[in-house]
């Protein structure tokens, strides 16, 4: 497998990101990841597709003070190394390095927060992980079984991705998914890791690989995953946005599954699309940090 490395000097003076980076090696490429390090409780935040750990900047500046905030980039995202060609990113693939980061760091007693993505790795892997897992924050995800509908919305942008295949801009596409106007500054920060489209294969991949039959890699872990949600007796929050059109239905599923979330009308980032996390940053915090408060 070759691997391109984003330069530096592309990261540099990014609006609100003033994280030091840090790296894990991981079968002879390099992972990033923004490590906050001290704190009381750990929290691991899993990003989506095309977008990568700028995308939490302003949860972890709202969040650092209390905890230790970690956040790696998937490879093929951020400043992580990206694998050169599309089939090289596999459900597979992506699902053990992020079970290599988590083992690097022997993280323990993690409160997983996925979203995208972040969800169709990360609900799995602290499934499978769970003696590592104190708590779960659930937010625009979903579980693809391969028994169940994706929906329409997924459908129409799975298409989409397809027809672009590497010309897709991850700046733009973050821009349209966002119910708030974003500035060029940010724009460009999304940008920033793909140079030109050589470094694109994840943003290509990532939409054909979401397991949408039975047989499809991934897909037999999201249903282990869904039976094992059915008894989950860790605290759990479901945190999903009202403007999402790929992902709003499975708020409520979730919240009616998993017998710790409940139904909270209150876990609901209101005005907001699929990035939630781009948008209502400031206030998902506050939702988190009373989550981790009243289940301490």
């Amino acid at each position: 497998m070759d691997f391109l490395r984003t330069p530096d000097e592309r990261f540099a003076n990014l609006p609100d990101y003033d994280f030091a980076p840090h790296y894990v090696d991981i079968n002879a490429a390099r992972m990033h990841y923004i490590d906050t390090e001290n704190g009381s409780e750990t929290l691991l935040m899993l990003h989506g597709e095309p977008s990568w750990c700028f995308l939490y900047r302003h949860m972890i500046h709202g969040l650092q003070d209390s905890y230790r905030c970690i956040a790696p980039d998937m490879f093929g995202f951020g400043r992580s190394d990206k694998p050169t060609q599309i089939d090289d990113h596999t459900f597979d693939f992506h699902y053990d390095s992020l079970v290599a980061f988590i083992e690097a760091l022997d993280l323990q007693d993690i409160t997983i927060i996925v979203q995208d993505w972040g969800g169709i790795l990360g609900i799995p892997l602290a499934i499978e992980h769970e003696n590592r897992i104190k708590r779960i924050v659930i937010m625009n995800t979903g579980l693809a079984t391969g028994d169940i509908d994706l929906g329409e919305g997924f459908l129409r942008w799975q298409a989409f991705a397809r027809k672009v295949g590497t010309r897709l801009e991850a700046g733009s596409l973050v821009a349209r998914s966002c119910e708030k106007d974003i500035s060029e500054e940010v724009i460009a920060a999304y940008d920033a890791p793909f140079p030109d489209k050589t470094y694109r294969a994840g943003v290509a991949a990532m939409p054909l690989i979401v397991p949408s039959t039975v047989d499809m890699p991934g897909a037999d872990k999201h249903r282990a995953a869904r039976e094992r949600l059915r008894t989950w007796d860790k605290p759990a929050l479901v945190l999903f946005s009202d403007k999402d059109p790929i992902t709003s239905a499975a708020g409520p599923f979730f919240r009616k599954m998993i017998p710790t979330a409940g139904e909270n009308p209150d876990a609901v980032i209101e005005g907001a699309g699929h990035f939630l996390q781009e948008e209502s940053g400031a206030e998902i915090a506050e939702h988190i940090r009373a989550f981790i408060e009243r289940t301490g």
